[in-house]
């Protein structure tokens, strides 16, 4: 009688731990491109405001893990891309590494995921895809070397990885990947009992493809819209089930169906340019909360090919970070401000009911702007640096800037301001089409108001 009750006993005991270690409580990403972003102590107790049980950083900054010291926020910390391929074929500098960005917080800092590399298997950098599951092996040999048993090594994953996702049934990783890089990741994910950590954003599928894809349905927020795979027979009723269920019958194909998904990353854009569809608060609230409500719920209502299972998460991200490189919906994530005021209302454990959150901005781009854009330099620039980015831009060839020489129409006033705008507007009428942006490193925003004058006419993007 004894030993079965202790071997009862023993068994909730490890359940409990499994089920901690799994629960469906959401994080934060708490990214650092920004150059007017709280400080890491301020931070912390802004994550704590938003009743966060998680967060992950991009790295291991020193900083920000004192500051979580003995909060008991469970902590994701990263290897940066450009050592992995170093680590991989070295033992010495895995252990160096840990030993430097692990063991001084551990385990007053609850550090528990450690993620070799972000979203390495988007790169273009083929040397470090073989490089990754090899680090991997060596961080998670160098934290037993130093007897830490509890972190679970993983990497981030967009989907991109996938080289078929639709229906979700024909889930396919990329075959330039498949057999090399992820089947041995998954053996090693399932021998170590790790995440497969993805990246999923319904926000991009449906910008792509506005009209068949309904906004409703990409926000969480359907309630006539289902979709029903014809191979499966598994009807989904959001864009984001789909998604994850595409990487999970992906995974089966190379024979690991059961290893567990966390949604690294998942949100929606509160602003962005001018050209880009459907971001703003509104939207970005409405998914949010959804997808929180989501991962939180009691039971867990996991996927279509995995009902009833936990899907651990971390929303995107913490903050709108005004130096992340790109178009304007990569500066406007977060769900705070950088002064630290709230973008919209939310708490990430999913305990405040809906009516409890005050009214949203009715949403204006939901549809496609309609007419012409020009990209001019944006307010409180840096002049030296706009300079170089007006060289950079008459470089291009293709006469885009014959009229701001002299004797051109738009040459007086001979203003560095009016020229690198000319020059901006003129690179990106000419360049879009081939992935010219409006952004030169921060420097140019895109406008509605023609900033043509007299007989300059400034080019301009008519969509």
């Amino acid at each position: 009688m004894e030993m079965g009750f202790t071997l009862f006993c023993i068994l909730c005991f490890l359940v409990s731990i499994s089920s901690a270690e799994i629960s469906g409580k959401v994080g934060i990403n708490y990214g650092q491109l920004g150059n007017n972003l709280p400080s890491p102590a301020r931070s912390v107790k802004l994550i704590q405001s938003l009743k966060a049980k998680r967060v992950k950083i991009y790295d291991a900054n020193r900083e920000i893990l004192t500051a979580l010291r003995n909060t008991g926020i469970q902590v994701s910390i990263m290897v940066p891309n450009e050592i992995i391929t170093n680590i991989s074929s070295n033992q010495t500098l895995a252990d160096q590494w840990v030993h430097a960005n692990v063991v001084p917080f551990y385990p007053e800092t609850m550090i528990r995921y450690l993620l070799v590399g972000n979203e390495i298997l988007s790169s273009s950098n083929n040397r470090t895809w073989f490089s990754l599951v090899p680090a991997m092996r060596r961080i998670k040999y160098a934290l037993r070397t130093h007897g830490i048993r509890k972190v679970k090594v993983g990497t981030t994953s967009a989907m991109d990885v996938l080289e078929s996702s639709f229906p979700p049934s024909n889930g396919t990783f990329r075959s330039d990947v498949s057999y090399s890089v992820i089947k041995p990741m998954l053996q090693f994910l399932n021998r170590t009992k790790s995440f497969f950590f993805l990246d999923a954003y319904p926000f991009f599928p449906w910008t792509s493809d506005p009209v068949n894809i309904k906004l409703d349905y990409a926000l969480l927020e359907s309630t006539n819209v289902t979709y029903t795979d014809p191979n499966t027979g598994l009807t989904y009723t959001n864009l984001l089930d789909q998604m994850i269920d595409a990487v999970i019958f992906a995974m089966k194909r190379l024979g690991y169906p059961d290893i567990r998904i966390w949604i690294a990353e998942t949100g929606w854009p509160n602003g962005g340019d001018v050209d880009q569809i459907g971001a703003n608060i509104y939207n970005a609230a409405t998914y949010n909360r959804n997808v929180i409500k989501k991962f939180t719920a009691k039971p867990p209502v996991g996927s279509p090919a995995r009902p009833g299972s936990v899907l651990p998460s971390f929303i995107f991200s913490l903050y709108n970070e005004n130096q992340k490189p790109g178009p304007g919906t990569e500066r406007h994530f977060g769900v705070l401000y950088p002064n630290g005021t709230p973008v919209y209302q939310i708490d990430l454990s999913g305990e405040t009911p809906e009516s409890e959150y005050k009214a949203l901005p009715p949403p204006e781009n939901n549809e496609p702007y309609k007419g012409k854009i020009w990209c001019v330099v944006a307010k409180g620039a840096n002049r030296s640096a706009v300079g170089s980015a007006l060289s950079y831009a008459c470089s291009q060839g293709n006469k885009t800037c014959d009229p701001i020489q002299p004797g051109g129409n738009c040459f007086k006033p001979n203003s560095l301001i009016r020229h690198a705008s000319y020059a901006f507007s003129s690179y990106w009428a000419q360049f879009r089409k081939l992935g010219g942006t409006c952004y030169f490193n921060g420097l140019a925003t895109q406008t509605t108001q023609d900033p043509s004058y007299g007989s300059c006419k400034f080019p301009s993007v008519t969509l």
